[in-house]
């Protein structure tokens, strides 16, 4: 294993200009093609001698500079240098135990680690950051998952009766994958994503994010990309934390509004009145449906999808007509939305006394394909586990970065930092500013992680602000007594 000097030093090399910063000079180059110049090889060779490398300064040296590079892009020695210098701990810690000195809501707390070897280790529990950080640098983790506070220290736990060892308190949490937009979007599937489809996580965090500040009045929301396909939020507010599994399972039902299996060709049903958080939903949707359903999505473009589109309409005849109208044509996707909504909204299908008001189906639709889809699982069971902030994922190398909700439009999953390209930039960081390496500057930094963890720190910020106020508050009260 190469330790942190070892590296150092293949970054000394690695960091050398097209000059190769006069590694070797004109002379010795000079030297070295006078020698090579020397080696003939005519017709009368044998031809095992003519394919031999012949050893000089420049293979050698370039030899070791392939063996360099290896080494750099080795995942290993990559994720050994973000936990060493990138890792943000102090700010993390502050994060799970929503105070400076550690209490329960950290010492308590289950983490959990998926190792290379592919080892599962649960019910790990450390007493402060330090301990944890040690933890983490020997154990050298794939994955980082974060669990419950549980009422008492879950690396006692086969030290404990079980029914004495309960989980009590989690943040409520929220798991969106592109993987259950599979159904709609027609540019990716799988854990692939492009910038295309990107789109339906950008609107799931305005919509959710909207409806758990304005509806149920939570003010501290941590968004974090899981380096791949989706992303998480973390509801973090004490109220939050301390919610029963039933409570969750409600909050989740009050967000939930596309619903079936894929068998179902209509997984949307509202009322023709919304209730004001749908109204409000409805208005974001509403400015991305055309630009990322319709246009970059292509849902009208082809047979196919546009079939799929005309299953949801209750009507039969409906149905016929839009598809005589567009089978054989060449109309763009905007021109068919208008023509469905045209034909939809009609008097005579509005003014149905029974079945469905056909008007609404166009709105309808706007939900079905642009409205986030939950795993629920993860939000109702509060023992259950989540990928850690500042993870790294495995095969995308990219780390798990928290998004600011109020810009999330400019958020890009392809311009996240991976292993690779923080090493990269650390090291040009210091090679051109050779006299700010000893400064007590935090190596994350010199790097385009600096974005990143500043959104967390000012996320965390408001965390202990709150927790400072409550304290000073609980102190003034039992003063009075």
């Amino acid at each position: 294993m190469v330790n942190v000097q070892d590296h150092d030093e293949i970054s000394d090399i690695m960091a050398m200009d097209a000059a190769e910063q006069n590694f070797f000079s004109d002379d010795d180059m000079t030297e070295v093609d006078r020698d090579m110049s020397k080696v003939h090889l005519n017709q009368a060779t044998p031809e095992r001698f003519k394919t031999k490398s012949f050893p000089t300064a420049a293979s050698n040296f370039n030899s070791k500079l392939a063996s360099m590079q290896a080494m750099e892009n080795d995942p290993v020695i990559l994720l050994r240098t973000f936990y060493n210098r990138f890792f943000p701990y102090k700010t993390y810690f502050n994060w799970l135990n929503y105070d400076t000195t550690p209490n329960k809501n950290f010492v308590q707390r289950e983490f959990s680690f998926t190792l290379a070897s592919d080892t599962y280790l649960r019910y790990n529990s450390f007493s402060d950051a330090e301990e944890l950080r040690n933890e983490i640098e020997r154990l050298q983790p794939v994955k980082i998952d974060i669990g419950a506070i549980y009422t008492a220290k879950p690396k006692d736990k086969k030290t404990i009766n079980p029914k004495a060892f309960q989980p009590v308190e989690k943040e409520l949490v929220f798991d969106i994958d592109m993987t259950d937009y599979d159904e709609i979007r027609t540019c990716c599937s799988g854990g692939d994503i492009c910038h295309k489809c990107w789109g339906f996580m950008t609107v799931a965090i305005k919509v959710i994010h909207a409806a758990l500040k304005e509806d149920f009045g939570f003010k501290h929301i941590l968004w974090v990309y899981s380096g791949r396909r989706g992303v998480h939020c973390w509801v973090c507010d004490e109220r939050a934390r301390k919610l029963n599994n039933e409570a969750r399972s409600a909050i989740v039902s009050y967000l939930e509004v596309v619903k079936g299996g894929a068998e179902m060709s209509r997984k949307v049903k509202l009322p023709a009145t919304l209730h004001p958080s749908l109204t409000r939903s409805l208005d974001i949707l509403r400015q991305y449906f055309l630009p990322l359903v319709v246009k970059d999505q292509g849902v009208f473009d082809d047979e196919k999808s546009w079939k799929k589109i005309l299953n949801i309409i209750p009507d039969q005849a409906v149905q016929a007509k839009l598809t005589e109208r567009w089978e054989g044509t060449d109309a763009s996707g905007k021109s068919r939305w208008d023509d469905l909504r045209t034909e939809l909204e009609k008097n005579e299908y509005a003014k149905r006394k029974t079945g469905d008001k056909l008007n609404l189906i166009p709105r309808d639709i706007i939900f079905q394909y642009t409205y986030p889809r939950l795993d629920d699982k993860v939000s109702t069971n509060i023992n259950h586990l989540l990928k850690s902030p500042f993870c790294v994922h495995p095969k995308t190398q990219r780390v798990c970065v928290p998004i600011n909700p109020d810009n999330c439009d400019q958020f890009d999953p392809f311009s996240v930092p991976t292993l690779q390209t923080l090493t990269k930039e650390l090291e040009s960081y210091n090679a051109a500013n050779p006299k700010e390496t000893e400064k007590r500057m935090a190596d994350y930094d010199k790097t385009s992680l600096k974005e990143y963890i500043g959104t967390f720190e000012l996320f965390v910020d408001g965390l202990l602000k709150e927790a400072l106020e409550r304290k000073r508050a609980e102190a003034s009260v039992s003063m009075e007594f």
